[in-house]
């Protein structure tokens, strides 16, 4: 398993997560399009040539997902239950197409469930930087977590 437990995490645990990725034109055309999305600062070159990116932007919501996704084999890959809550997400920078991304995540706390008691509850920073290392997005992340198994 991929997951950490409930267990293995610790408040101040920092994951640089290895994998990196290329945000292409179609990732964001298909995305933007398949979620009803039709922003032309998001599928329309010519439309954001003249806006003041000069150039398409990043479906915000696309950066999100890939920023969470990137995350999961290191942190919880097979050992969440469910995501409870995504607070204070930010793109405090514009991401182009073009763009590769790296994830951070740092474990902001943890504790044990008051109504499950084999689970508990981590709350995740994550951050995406762009090839430059500038931050384009984060949010914080509250997962309801598995603890480890019982051995037989």
């Amino acid at each position: 398993m991929a997951g950490l437990w409930f267990e293995e995490f610790e408040a101040g645990m920092v994951f640089n997560h290895e994998w990196s990725r290329t945000i292409s034109e179609a990732d964001n055309l298909w995305f933007s399009l398949l979620t009803m999305n039709v922003q032309p600062l998001h599928v329309d070159a010519h439309y954001a040539a003249k806006s003041e990116w000069g150039k398409p932007l990043v479906n915000s919501l696309f950066t999100l997902g890939c920023m969470v996704g990137m995350s999961v084999n290191d942190t919880t890959f097979g050992t969440t239950l469910a995501n409870l809550g995504m607070n204070d997400v930010r793109f405090p920078k514009p991401l182009f197409q073009g763009d590769s991304i790296k994830v951070r995540t740092t474990v902001l706390s943890k504790r044990e469930s008051k109504s499950r008691e084999k689970e508990g509850i981590v709350v995740f920073l994550h951050e995406t930087m762009n090839q430059d290392g500038v931050i384009v997005a984060s949010c914080e992340r509250t997962a309801l977590m598995r603890k480890k198994p019982l051995a037989a």
